[in-house]
């Protein structure tokens, strides 16, 4: 009797699996297996209810799945020629630590031409708009939003060392200018600071020497 009901079933599941309509796939079983569902960005669609209730599966769709990564968290290069970018930033964000870093922090990154135009297309996006396309602090967040101007990089911030200039993209520099580090790796801070110190020496890799304040004047 048993075999003769298997038989049976058997045979129905396999017309319910037929049909008249050529291109139909008959009766698909667990259609995720191989018809995935699309998945929208920064959406938790939480539990499996068949799992778990419907009501905590609800709760959880109503959270953000992207998350901000845990302090500390570090991005890593399996580039060789990166490691130098794997270790952690050693200055806090003080004004001891800004004076620090002014001090002793330089780039590990040789400037040339070719670092500096990388510096100029990552300033033109993120900086210019405040800063000005030139370093002058007229950027049009401030000729038309009316923000006060920051100093310009041949004015007040020309002697402004290269370890501030990265310390200020990476913890941002009083209350205008917010931090850089979401948005720029340390590679790339380093080449917008590589393109900044190129305004402050007046469009030059290298600042031209001042002149001798003890050389005798002519009349």
């Amino acid at each position: 009797m048993r075999k003769r009901d298997a038989i049976i079933g058997t045979f129905a599941l396999g017309l319910a699996a037929c049909g008249s309509n050529p291109n139909s796939p008959g009766v698909e079983y667990m259609p995720d297996m191989y018809r995935s569902p699309a998945v929208e960005a920064y959406v938790d669609y939480g539990q499996d209810p068949y799992y778990f209730t419907e009501e905590k599966a609800a709760e959880q769709r109503e959270r953000m799945s992207a998350r901000k990564p845990v302090n500390g968290t570090i991005p890593f290069s399996m580039d060789a020629d990166k490691a130098q970018f794997n270790m952690p930033y050693p200055y806090p964000n003080t004004p001891e630590g800004y004076e620090a870093a002014g001090a002793q922090l330089t780039s590990p990154i040789a400037m040339t031409q070719a670092t500096v135009d990388q510096g100029k297309v990552i300033y033109d996006k993120f900086c210019q708009h405040c800063h000005g396309a030139t370093g002058q602090g007229d950027g049009p967040v401030v000729n038309n939003g009316g923000y006060p101007p920051p100093g310009a990089y041949n004015g007040p911030l020309k002697d402004l060392p290269e370890g501030k200039i990265f310390h200020s993209l990476t913890y941002g520099r009083n209350v205008a200018m917010g931090s850089h580090a979401s948005q720029l790796n340390k590679e790339e801070r380093w080449l917008v600071t590589h393109y900044v110190k190129y305004l402050q020496n007046g469009g030059k890799l290298q600042r031209e020497p001042m002149a001798d304040a003890g050389a005798a004047t002519t009349n």
